[in-house]
């Protein structure tokens, strides 16, 4: 269930594994990809951040592998233009030679560009040292999904869109999911909901570890005038005390530039402007103790990212660490997407992709980024995992 990248693949995945079998997958909403993945950068991740031998690192790699052939295969527009990770000073070097670490370790190409090497290839870009990414890419992820789509039905599949998942009955042989458009009888059931998948795990009598919170992340993008500005992606080297990437550069293959994003808690699951509320998920945010303790250990920084979240000027002070020339009149508002993050009671938000379930079910309970990059990777391993449970 879920009509994102991770369940369409998963569905694809399923329909190669077993030729005939009935698939069908179940979508709340009236297309694919309505959420996360209609809703993300757009980028084709190489793996170099993600620790060495987790399930973030290993699928990131197969799956980019596979998506470029499936892009290749199927006519889905995309461009392996590359990025540069920049440190902005002398302090930043250690966590640079990090990733640089991680990133030859698990398998990924990077070059050391001095400043001079930098300004070749970004001459806009602020750094004292960067690491350049060339396998780096950008993709069309809807259009994937159109596509996945399409080859579930032409297998003999069904996408079957307006049908929210609301309960699981197992009446000892096979399963009944209900749904607001009827039940639908199944022997396997994968649960690829994102945002609300700690949710329909829960309501299918399982307690999982994390819970979602969601963050929104919100974005500008270059006016035609300011494209220049930026050639690769361009990131800054992460902070490694708090949990998301910073502010950034990312080309679209619509031809755009997106600058962000933030990230500041949504006060809805499918919270994308600051005024959207819906007081069931902001009191089920604000109550979760895993929450309290994030938001204790990070207030500081959390409080920038909401001043950001209301004031331009201090959105483009932060970007401006990139590219020293941006201007305010070079950013025009572009859309928002939340990004749903596990988060464990401790405090501590789940690093690597999580699973859940038992006999014949499987709950993909955190896939956030690398996740559309892997998803096809992904797949494979949710079926894998849904056979090995199956009774």
């Amino acid at each position: 269930m879920g009509a994102g990248i991770v369940g369409l693949a998963t569905a694809w995945a399923a329909t190669k594994r077993r030729p005939g079998a009935r698939v069908v997958v179940l979508e709340k909403e009236d297309a694919v990809a309505f959420h996360q993945t209609g809703r993300n950068s757009g980028v084709i991740h190489s793996g170099i951040y993600y620790k060495p031998g987790s399930l973030k690192a290993e699928t990131c790699r197969a799956g980019r592998a596979a998506l470029i052939d499936f892009c290749d295969e199927h006519g889905v527009s995309y461009e392996l233009c590359g990025k540069v990770v920049v440190a902005l000073d002398e302090s930043e070097l250690p966590a640079l030679e990090t990733i640089q670490e991680r990133a030859v370790a698990n398998g990924a190409k990077v070059e050391v560009l001095g400043p001079e090497a930098l300004a070749e290839i970004e001459p806009h870009a602020a750094g004292v040292r960067a690491l350049r990414v060339p396998e780096t890419g950008i993709v069309d992820y809807r259009g994937m999904c159109d596509v996945l789509a399409q080859l579930i039905t032409d297998a003999g599949g069904e996408v079957r869109f307006g049908a929210k998942v609301e309960s699981l009955i197992a009446p000892g042989d096979g399963y009944q999911v209900e749904t607001s458009a009827g039940l639908v009888a199944a022997d396997r059931v994968v649960n690829c909901a994102g945002l609300h998948s700690d949710r329909v795990a829960e309501s299918f009598g399982d307690d999982p570890e994390a819970k979602i919170v969601p963050f929104r992340g919100e974005y500008y993008e270059l006016t035609e005038d300011a494209k220049h500005l930026c050639r690769h992606l361009i990131y800054p080297v992460p902070d490694p005390s708090f949990p998301f990437l910073g502010v950034h550069f990312t080309r679209m293959v619509s031809g755009a530039v997106e600058c962000g994003p933030n990230a500041v808690l949504a006060y809805a699951r499918e919270g994308y402007t600051k005024t959207h509320v819906n007081l069931p998920d902001l009191f089920d945010s604000l109550t979760y103790p895993g929450f309290l303790r994030l938001a204790s250990k990070h207030w500081k920084t959390g409080l920038g990212e909401v001043w950001r979240s209301w004031s331009k000027a201090a959105f483009v002070k932060a970007l401006q660490r990139l590219i020293p020339e941006l201007r305010s009149e070079h950013l025009r508002p572009a859309p928002a997407g939340v990004r749903a993050q596990a988060l464990l009671p401790s405090g501590e938000l789940v690093d690597d992709f999580l699973f859940g379930g038992e006999d014949g079910v499987v709950h993909v309970l955190n896939a956030p980024s690398p996740g559309a990059t892997a998803s096809l990777a992904i797949g494979e391993a949710v079926v894998d995992r849904l056979e090995s449970t199956s009774a």
